[in-house]
């Protein structure tokens, strides 16, 4: 029996490496613009455990996001990193943005971001750097979706290539 079971071993091994599943480092950022509010308008959709861990190395903390036991600060925290991981320019100039909210939508975290004041007729360009979770993860993917003034543009942004462009 002991040889049958070297056998199946050795014939179940090479399958077990097509069965190991390889984790997918994603973030979804949708970046459009209010007439009404005159803003820019912004929607970055990031997994919540990948969100946690970053949360546990970069800061210490437990956060439990989208549980009853959620840290207190977590919202804090998150913005804090999220104004440290993506920039705006608009026209070449530094534009900062306001973390209005958070929601939890299955294991995915929405966070609601507004750029104020905005003339977009007067705008020529929008540029986004978007480094979120880069810092944790090398193949991290942060995809970015432009919807302004009829022009759409999309790009998948990288480690190593972390800005993308809209010229209006």
């Amino acid at each position: 029996m002991t040889g049958l079971k070297k056998y199946f071993l050795i014939l179940l091994l090479p399958l077990l490496g097509f069965v190991a599943v390889h984790k997918f480092y994603v973030s979804v950022t949708n970046i459009s613009y209010s007439e009404k509010d005159r803003a820019l308008q912004i929607t970055s959709r990031i997994f919540i455990d990948d969100l946690e861990d970053l949360l546990l190395e970069r800061y210490e903390i437990h956060a439990r996001l989208a549980t009853e036991l959620e840290f207190e600060s977590a919202e804090e925290y998150i913005e804090k990193y999220l104004k440290q991981k993506i920039t705006f320019q608009i026209n070449g100039k530094e534009r900062s943005f306001h973390f209005l909210a958070k929601k939890y939508d299955n294991d995915v975290m929405i966070c609601y971001l507004e750029i104020p004041d905005v003339d977009l007729e007067n705008t020529e360009s929008i540029e986004i750097r978007n480094e979120l979770l880069t810092d944790v993860y090398d193949d991290q993917q942060n995809v970015v979706h432009f919807k302004i003034n009829g022009k759409k543009k999309s790009f998948v942004l990288i480690k190593e290539n972390n800005k993308g462009m809209l010229n209006l």
